[in-house]
């Protein structure tokens, strides 16, 4: 149920999103790709990559990555892979972090940036991202911190008016669900954007 709202609202949000919330992802995106570092040869899954941005940030450097790129929302799909279909080995499907369209082990990094807070199920989507991951691998999630103020009024106000909407949670709370997924933590940060937004990120491996 909470799914399928999710999706019919970015279905509906496609058309507008990139330029509504160009700073927003800009910001977060960049700072993503600059902290997973991620090797030319790796072989990426970007989990709710809505418009195909990080797609279009990491073929900038190099336009050979291979990446797949996952979503609920057909219309986000769509844009993506409209902006990214000059770039063979960049592929979307439909799928969400419950249930990722691949084979166990296949990829060298699996990124997940500003959807956390949708998981109805946050340890099961780790596990998931845990099965798809090479043994050397790492799973880089970037989302909302509800250590700040403004995450927490985010957070409850979000809850009464997004049906879709679950919750984010507190840098140990966070931590804590990779500990339950056995995705050992390796690095991890809290940081803001200008004044409006704040955020956690880590970098877990496969234990």
């Amino acid at each position: 149920m909470v799914q399928s709202v999710v999706q019919q609202q970015y279905d509906q949000l496609a058309k507008i999103y990139d330029r509504r919330w160009k700073t927003y992802i800009g910001n977060t995106l960049n700072f993503v790709k600059q902290w997973a570092a991620i090797p030319a040869e790796a072989n990426v899954l970007d989990i709710a990559c809505g418009t195909g941005e990080f797609e279009r940030l990491l073929v900038q450097d190099n336009p050979n990555q291979q990446i797949l790129g996952i979503d609920i929302s057909t219309e986000m799909l769509a844009i993506a892979q409209q902006k990214l279909d000059q770039y063979a080995a960049v592929k979307f499907e439909q799928g969400s972090a419950t249930e990722i369209p691949a084979a166990d082990k296949q990829f060298d990094v699996v990124v997940c940036a500003n959807s956390f807070h949708y998981f109805d199920q946050p340890i099961d989507a780790l596990a998931e991202m845990k099965r798809v991951l090479k043994p050397d691998g790492k799973v880089v999630i970037l989302d909302w911190c509800k250590d700040y103020l403004l995450c927490r009024f985010y957070d409850a106000v979000l809850k009464v008016t997004d049906s879709g909407y679950r919750q984010c949670y507190t840098q140990t709370e966070f931590h804590s669900f990779f500990s339950a997924a056995q995705l050992p933590i390796q690095a991890a940060t809290k940081i803001r954007f200008g004044w409006a937004w704040e955020f956690m990120v880590v970098t877990a491996t496969k234990a």
